[in-house]
């Protein structure tokens, strides 16, 4: 299992990214997949994620109507479209995944096993 996040970059409030996280070894409907975020000094935060056994969605409350998360299943790619940015949204931006359990995508205690490398998202003026 491999996941390469990209498309992080330096926006002024009020600007869009999309972020990709390109993924290899397993099947993106079978997985738990999300992302998270750590901002400095702070402790790493579920943004959205996508549960396996149903599909159903579950938002940070911050990012909900701002943010959009989809799947590109002939490039097994997926993606964070991140509008209406604002400075708190600054952070490290990371995709994970793990396989299904009681404690994946939607428990408070999910932990992935399998993460990205971290994409940098800046949101200054």
């Amino acid at each position: 299992v491999q996941l390469q996040a990209s498309g992080g970059g330096l926006v002024q409030p009020g600007g869009s990214l999309r972020l990709s996280c390109a993924v290899s070894g397993f099947t993106l409907d079978n997985y738990d997949i999300g992302w998270f975020r750590q901002a400095p000094g702070k402790e790493r935060e579920g943004v959205v994620c996508i549960s396996a056994k149903d599909g159903r969605l579950y938002w940070e409350d911050s990012v909900k109507g701002r943010f959009a998360i989809s799947r590109d299943y002939a490039k097994n790619t997926l993606y964070l479209q991140m509008n209406s940015l604002k400075p708190e949204d600054t952070a490290v931006y990371y995709c994970a995944t793990d396989s299904p359990s009681i404690f994946g995508c939607g428990s408070p205690w999910w932990t992935p096993d399998y993460w990205g490398q971290g994409t940098q998202v800046t949101v200054s003026s």
